[in-house]
């Protein structure tokens, strides 16, 4: 498997951090990166520098987004948006280097717990605001 750096895709991350209002997504420390010859059945995939990894090193938490070039350049705009979006809602609100997995439970801060999905409903959720506020440019 060879790996480069997508400044396409990290572009285009940018956009979609800054018109979804992702506050909490730190784009300097957002990788983009393209493989190609993978086995993997993934589109994309995000990586986490972990807490030990940052201690150890004595950096920030940093994440990065692997596309799939096999798969990913196939894909539509639109559809390569929607890979994106799902995989910028595996970081969670503390860009902490953890990676939130597909369901997750966690307190609401008023008694009770919520569970959040990342699956197709959230992703078109979002992707609809990305593309009412593109249409608004």
């Amino acid at each position: 498997m060879k790996t480069e750096p997508a400044p396409d895709v990290a572009k285009r991350i940018k956009e979609i951090v800054a018109r979804l209002d992702m506050e909490h997504v730190d784009s300097s420390r957002l990788v983009c990166m393209r493989s190609r010859g993978s086995s993997s059945r993934a589109i994309a995939r995000i990586w986490s520098l972990p807490k030990i990894w940052q201690k150890a090193l004595s950096v920030e938490a940093h994440y990065i987004i692997e596309v799939v070039s096999e798969r990913f350049d196939k894909l539509s705009l639109a559809d390569q948006d929607r890979t994106l979006i799902h995989e910028l809602l595996h970081i969670p609100k503390t860009f902490s280097g953890a990676v939130l997995s597909h369901k997750t439970v966690h307190f609401d801060g008023c008694g009770g717990f919520v569970t959040k999905r990342i699956d197709g409903r959230a992703v078109e959720k979002f992707f609809n605001e990305l593309s009412e506020r593109e249409a608004s440019y």
